[in-house]
């Protein structure tokens, strides 16, 4: 196996534009987890999905370019999208290295011409708590925030919905723009609390947020959009009680030039798993 085999797609774009970068490899029999390893660090994407049939599943397994992670939405759609261009239009179930979700790829063109999938993940399910007062310190430091700087009514905490994230909410837009810090340090310290990013959001209003996700963890200094952050970032708001009517869009990529849009239907049962949509490009 070589990276010519891996289809470039990216996910959660802004219509023709933007989105994340994921690689996809889909085969016979996976391959071991030193190759994929390999190949994802070859690639160099903040994530390749590994996916080969198992039954009438899909086994998945997904590589940073530094280490394997145990979900991560982005590489689902843009794998959602590959497999509906090889096998069609439908919902395809995935099973993880922890969990069984499914994922949804439809065929379709934009008012341009240009060709675009609608994808959707349904999360493995999710949870919150509290962000321990230490850990908050720590990251508002390596971050270059003050305590001032976090909205207060969105606390800060750590929320799973596939992966362990760090939820801090900051009072504007220009905070959110001003994120710094040095990537060694940011590793040590997500390795160390188990988290694989950071997830920095602004509410515009209820239900428009936009976040920056640093994910220092795999090696790369911030993902332009993260499904698997939006799931924890929704389950957390819906634990939490925000008014968020039953949807949520997110805005992610912009400071990095990669502009992409994100969306989270929310359910009533806390615990349940986080819808999350978007649309994918070839690249």
């Amino acid at each position: 196996m070589n990276a010519l085999d891996v289809q470039r797609i990216a996910a959660f774009s802004d219509g023709a534009q933007g989105g994340n970068p994921a690689g996809v490899w889909i085969g016979d029999v996976l391959p071991d987890e030193a190759e994929m390893q390999r190949v994802a660090h070859e690639i160099g994407y903040s994530e390749t999905a590994f996916a080969a049939p198992l039954g009438e599943d899909w086994r998945v397994r997904y590589f940073s370019p530094e280490s394997e992670v145990p979900f991560c939405g982005h590489a689902t759609i843009a794998l959602g999208a590959a497999l509906a261009a090889r096998h069609g239009d439908g919902v395809y179930s995935l099973r993880l290295n922890d969990a069984a979700i499914t994922v949804e790829g439809r065929r379709g063109v934009n008012a341009e011409g240009e060709a675009l999938t609608s994808a959707a993940l349904q999360s493995p399910p999710t949870r919150s708590a509290p962000a321990p007062a230490d850990v908050v310190e720590r990251a508002l430091a390596l971050f270059g925030y003050q305590p001032g700087d976090l909205d207060p009514r969105i606390p800060p905490a750590l929320a799973h919905g596939g992966a362990g994230h760090l939820v801090l909410a900051l009072r504007s837009r220009a905070l959110l723009a001003a994120m710094r810090y040095e990537l060694d340090a940011g590793r040590d310290f997500m390795r160390e609390i188990g988290i694989v990013t950071v997830i920095f959001v602004w509410a515009e209003s209820d239900t428009l947020f936009h976040t920056r996700n640093p994910f220092a963890s795999g090696g790369v200094y911030e993902d332009p959009a993260t499904g698997a952050g939006t799931a924890a970032l929704a389950g957390y708001l819906r634990d939490l009680g925000w008014p968020h009517g039953g949807a949520i869009s997110v805005v992610q990529g912009e400071d990095m030039g990669m502009r992409s849009r994100l969306y989270a239907a929310i359910g009533v049962d806390k615990g349940a798993s986080i819808r999350v949509s978007g649309t994918a490009r070839r690249l």
